[in-house]
């Protein structure tokens, strides 16, 4: 055991390292496959993946089999007392002085996959700062929120078939925009990114029945980080009255490993301080938020960078809000945040609010960018930090190709 006020070590000696995103404290769970074999289910430690597949095998752990399907779902209609039996077990065998002979396979031999069969995805909009900035550039800050933002979260029904995992490179997006003298067919002028988190949900529920937001709380597995590509020249054109439709289904990418809300645990804290009360059914009876630093890049250059904690709604909330209607949930169920951006023009989530709408440029390793060119980088980032360890995401990244003209 560690000595008093010194984190848990593994035997794993690259977990071991304060920058390290896999040490033994996090222990996220992914898809993975080895040249000529099978997706199977793995667990994220220092530079390593445990093999879980070939664990249930040899009888160290029991996970129903699940391990050895190419999706997690199954493993994850488990339940919280298998999610909790398994980190506990696998907490026990990585540590300092556990079995040492566990089947690991370097992560940089392997190739990994959707970590799980998106069943539904829905996008929400609950960070204030981001949804102030937008509506500034097209309604004023007199009208920047919508009457009900600080009332209910805010969100639309995507395209479960176009969420893609980290790596996998993103089409440019033909579309109708505005223009001169009426619609006007053309590539995507204006393309943007969204730095998000994503919600697994990790249980069902049943068509009819409302879930409370700690009933919420409990049926949500873990968390991806999500970039939800954007077309803003299709967005602008399509949006009214119904929402975004073709401008959000171009593609939505999340990161190959999924950091349990045990991991995440020790970060709680409370979010954006409350305009008003919320009524009964989306309060909350403890702070559903992290203190985590999340941000992204471009082309390998460092853009937006803020906090998880400036964020209105959690991921709870939007849950229980989901379910108001008696709307059934899913396991695979994927729900993303919406934008997160900070006060500052330097903490923003998307080149809308950076740029202004595309009025400023910024430059990125010498060359000015007001949108998205054919051939950029993007890349999403995440962790927490404390106690002698950090508890990361990993990477999330997608390159742009041409449009199909």
């Amino acid at each position: 055991m560690p000595a008093a006020g010194q984190p848990l070590r593994s035997w794993v000696s690259a977990a071991n390292g304060k920058d390290c995103d896999f040490p033994i404290q996090n222990l996220p769970y992914g898809v993975f496959s080895m040249a000529g074999e099978s997706p199977r289910c793995g667990v994220a430690i220092g530079d390593m993946i445990v093999d879980l597949a070939t664990c249930e095998t040899r009888g160290l752990l029991d996970a129903g089999g699940t391990f050895a399907r190419p999706q997690l779902n199954d493993f994850i209609a488990l339940g919280r007392d298998k999610w909790d039996e398994i980190r506990d077990r696998l907490t026990g065998l990585l540590a300092e002085g556990g079995d040492d002979s566990l089947p690991l396979v370097a992560m940089a031999d392997a190739t990994l996959h959707l970590p799980i069969r998106v069943t539904e995805f829905t996008d929400f909009y609950a960070s204030k700062n981001h949804a102030f900035n937008v509506g500034v550039l097209f309604r004023g800050p007199e009208n920047a929120l919508p009457a009900q933002w600080t009332h209910m979260p805010i969100g639309y029904n995507g395209r479960a078939s176009s969420v893609v995992v980290s790596g996998t490179e993103i089409r440019r997006p033909m579309g109708q925009v505005k223009g001169e003298a009426g619609p006007e067919w053309t590539a995507c002028r204006r393309l943007d990114l969204e730095l998000e988190l994503g919600a697994i949900v990790g249980a069902d529920s049943r068509m009819g029945e409302r879930v409370s937001v700690e009933e919420a709380e409990q049926m949500i597995f873990g968390y991806v980080l999500l970039n939800d590509w954007s077309a803003r020249d299709i967005q602008a054109w399509e949006y009214q009255p119904l929402g975004p439709f073709q401008s959000k289904a171009l593609g939505t990418t999340i990161s190959p490993w999924i950091v349990t809300q045990a991991a995440l645990e020790p970060f709680r804290c409370k979010g954006a301080a409350r305009v008003n009360p919320l009524l009964p059914y989306l309060q909350e009876s403890r702070p559903g938020f992290y203190d985590m630093t999340i941000g992204w890049t471009m082309n390998g250059q460092a853009m937006g960078r803020t906090n998880y904690n400036v964020m209105y709604y959690s991921s709870a909330q939007q849950l229980a809000h989901h379910t108001e209607s008696g709307c059934p949930m899913r396991v695979g169920d994927l729900l993303g945040s919406g934008t997160i951006s900070g006060p500052g023009p330097e903490q923003t989530g998307a080149l809308l609010e950076m740029t202004q709408g595309g009025r400023d440029a910024v430059r990125v390793n010498g060359e000015d960018r007001t949108f998205i060119e054919d051939g950029d980088e993007v890349g999403l980032y995440a962790f927490a930090e404390g106690g002698g360890y950090r508890v990361g995401f990993g990477p999330c990244h997608g390159r742009i190709l041409p449009a199909n003209e």
